[in-house]
Parts: structure tokens; C-alpha cells; sequence
């Protein structure tokens, strides 16, 4: 049996997802504007740039290719993305992140009735709280063990008699939420809206990407990696090859 991997996770476990929700258009041609600018006489609103794939090329070409690491153009371009159903550590380290990066964050003072409805029965408790899958991991030294479906089960059972307890303050004592909320435990799921430069993105991944990192940042990383190879296919295509998984230091 292999160690449970990102793509696994995001098989696995279909609540959480990486959706794309705004981005900035023709970004390739725009870098090559930006990158252009520095070398051009004339004022660059006033050049007829190349098609986006050209554009994309000559940015990889000119700016990227044999370690020239020209990347400062790279942070024209912006990309806001739904992080959705990620486990509350993910976004801590996720959110540690802040040079070119801008974070909105489901607050746990206002979203409490999720956990209200675990309580009743209304959701069942994976809905709400993330607890890792069946199969084997690796803990920070490679060192291998095994997590069964009775120690996912025992779990869950931990998250819903978390949610009750929750649910009686609520309702028998009127305790507010951000009160409550310290009777959750930290694998409960949560939202968040990131907005990130193209360079910022390529620097996420290259620190958290890597092959040692948490599997469940890592799967948001795969995430947005199927997001990056169409928003941005010259210049990832790049990166992808030169630089994913490589642990090498930020651009």
C-alpha cells in the first residue's frame, strides 16, 4: 500500500475544491507589455502586442528561461479563486501567506448553524469537519502509518459529539458563537476567497507544492495547479517543468 497523495485526497474527498471565480484576461499578453515596457522607446499602449500564446512565449523566452528570473512582470496579472471545504490548518498555513496574496476567510462567529444542523442530524458530520481518509501517511520524518476506517469512524464520532455540545450551549444557554466555537475541534472545514498575483501564485506552490509538505495543502496546491494550466498555459507550462516540486527557493 502507497502513502495517501494530494490527486488521492481530491479524489477522495469531492467537498474540497479549488474554482477559479476571477481572473484577469489575456494575462500572458499583459506580462509581455509589463516585461516589454522596460526595453521600449516609445510609450507600450502604443505597440501592437503578439497573440496571447506568442505573448506567453516570449514571456518565458525572454524574461524566465535559463535562470534570467526576470519575474517582476509576473505580478501584473491577478487570479481570485473559491478555496472551498479545506480543513481549518490548511487555511492557517495557507494564510501565512501575504506579499502579493489577499485572504477572505468564513468566520466561525457567523457560520455556526452548519455545525447546529451536524447537532440535528441534518448534515452528517464529514459535511462540516474534515477527517483524513482511510489508507497510509507519512508524518514529517517519511516515517509511514496506517490510518483504518475505525479510526476515521472514532473521529467523526469526536466531531459529532463536538457539534452537540456546541449545539446545547447554543440553545440551552444562549452562548455566542465565538464562545462555542472553542468546543470544535480544529478539523472543521473552512472557506476562503484568495486573491493572488500570478508571481505570488508561483511562489505559493513552489513553498507549498512541495512533496513535504501536509498532504492537505498539498491537495489545495493540485488544485491550483489544474486552475494555473489554463488560466496561464505558456508561462505554467514553464513553471511546471522548471520549477512544481522542486522545493527550489521563490521567485
Amino acid at each position: 500500500m502507497k502513502p495517501i497523495k494530494a490527486k488521492d485526497l481530491l479524489e477522495l474527498d469531492h467537498r474540497m475544491q479549488v474554482v477559479m471565480i476571477r481572473q484577469t484576461q489575456l494575462l500572458q499578453t499583459l506580462v509581455w507589455q509589463a516585461g516589454k515596457n522596460d526595453y521600449s522607446e516609445e510609450p507600450i499602449h502604443t505597440k501592437f502586442p503578439p497573440n496571447e500564446k506568442e505573448s506567453g512565449e516570449w514571456v518565458v523566452e525572454q524574461l524566465l528561461a535559463n535562470e534570467r528570473g526576470h519575474w517582476g512582470p509576473l505580478e501584473h496579472p491577478s487570479i481570485t479563486l473559491d478555496c472551498v471545504g479545506f480543513v481549518h490548518n490548511v487555511m492557517v498555513q495557507a494564510r501565512t501567506h501575504r506579499i502579493g496574496v489577499s485572504f477572505d476567510v468564513q468566520s466561525q462567529r457567523y457560520t455556526g448553524r452548519r455545525v447546529l444542523k451536524v447537532a440535528t442530524g441534518e448534515l452528517n458530520p464529514e459535511e462540516v469537519f474534515y477527517v483524513r481518509p482511510e489508507g497510509l501517511y507519512l508524518d514529517r520524518k517519511g516515517h509511514k502509518y496506517e490510518w483504518t476506517r475505525n479510526d476515521y469512524e472514532r473521529q467523526l464520532k469526536f466531531c459529532l459529539e463536538a457539534s452537540e455540545r456546541y449545539a446545547e450551549g447554543y440553545n440551552t444557554q444562549g452562548m455566542a458563537e465565538e464562545h462555542l466555537r472553542d468546543y470544535l475541534p480544529q478539523n472543521i472545514r473552512q472557506n476562503f476567497v484568495v486573491t493572488f498575483s500570478l508571481r505570488s501564485a508561483l511562489h505559493f506552490l513552489d513553498l507549498r507544492a512541495k512533496l513535504d509538505a501536509q498532504v492537505e495543502i498539498q491537495a489545495l496546491s493540485e488544485g491550483m495547479v489544474l486552475v494555473m494550466r489554463e488560466w496561464v498555459p505558456e508561462i505554467f507550462g514553464y513553471y511546471e517543468e522548471k520549477r512544481l516540486h522542486k522545493a527550489r527557493l521563490s521567485p
